[in-house]
């Protein structure tokens, strides 16, 4: 695997890499865990090789989130994409990202607002602008991303979409879906701020949203499930419940009598942790 963290070397290996076949990038901020590793192993599947990039982007934290705090463990990374295969390991600085003089932003409207969008001002204009840029330079064939978070890939789709990138979104940007822990808890590089208890309390997070699907399935009211929901979570240790709502899966949109598949996101708080998950109600 070749390490480059200069947009010079980047290109002098990309395009050596596409010269040999299709390229797949795998967009990450590090802290790789099983998640992240089942993403490249799709990735591997897909394409002749695979870029993977590690970039915790200042740009899509809020000024009192954990940019500082982050997990960042590059070497540790490095061994585990090269055990996997990965050709090439894109890791910028935030100069090379962003130099000095940077300008640019990129909002996407519609499918940012509300969930996420709405607890995060500016957050998915960051991810938006980071991943157009990553799009940019490695110009690969195809990208993959988790569908733990449901919301930012349908902004970089949608992005895509809009602003004719280099490939066609519908087709090449794929997502992978969530993968858990054996209790359950989606796999997430924030999970290692929880302590031993707040842990455990978290597995309360994906039983209740399971428990509320069940009981849409036989019939239940939608305000009344949402509200008890909600009420699971606090009480099974949870601090705060940003939001439990119901979104059309495509639009993101509230459901209305034109929706088509339904999936349940939530968003909340243990400690000095925000946990977000989805699950489809079919």
């Amino acid at each position: 695997m070749k390490t480059v963290t200069t947009l010079v070397a980047l290109r002098t290996e990309t395009e050596r890499l596409r010269q040999g076949g299709s390229l797949a990038l795998v967009p990450t901020m590090g802290a790789l865990h099983e998640g992240h590793l089942t993403l490249v192993r799709k990735a591997r599947s897909q394409a002749d090789h695979v870029a993977v990039s590690i970039f915790v982007n200042p740009k899509q934290f809020g000024p009192n989130e954990d940019l500082d705090a982050y997990p960042r463990q590059l070497a540790r990374d490095s061994e585990l994409l090269e055990a996997e295969g990965v050709a090439l390991l894109w890791a910028p600085t935030p100069g090379e990202m962003y130099p000095a003089g940077y300008a640019t932003s990129i909002s996407v409207e519609g499918v940012s607002a509300g969930l996420c969008g709405a607890d995060r001002p500016g957050h998915f204009d960051g991810v938006a602008t980071v991943v157009c840029k990553l799009f940019n330079q490695v110009r690969p064939d195809m990208a993959f991303f988790g569908e733990k978070d449901w919301q930012q890939l349908a902004v970089i789709r949608r992005m895509a979409r809009d602003l004719d990138l280099l490939f066609p979104p519908a087709d090449a940007i794929y997502g992978v879906p969530i993968v858990r822990e054996g209790d359950g808890l989606a796999m997430s590089s924030r999970n290692a701020y929880l302590s031993v208890e707040q842990r455990k309390q978290a597995t309360a997070l994906p039983a209740s949203m399971r428990r509320a699907i069940a009981a849409l399935a036989k019939g239940a009211g939608v305000p009344g499930v949402l509200e008890q929901l909600t009420g699971d979570i606090l009480a099974a240790g949870f601090d705060s419940v940003d939001y439990a709502e119901l979104r059309d899966a495509e639009s993101l949109a509230p459901p209305g009598p034109a929706s088509g598949n339904l999936r349940l996101f939530v968003a909340a708080r243990i400690g000095g942790t925000r946990l977000i998950d989805n699950m489809p109600l079919a």
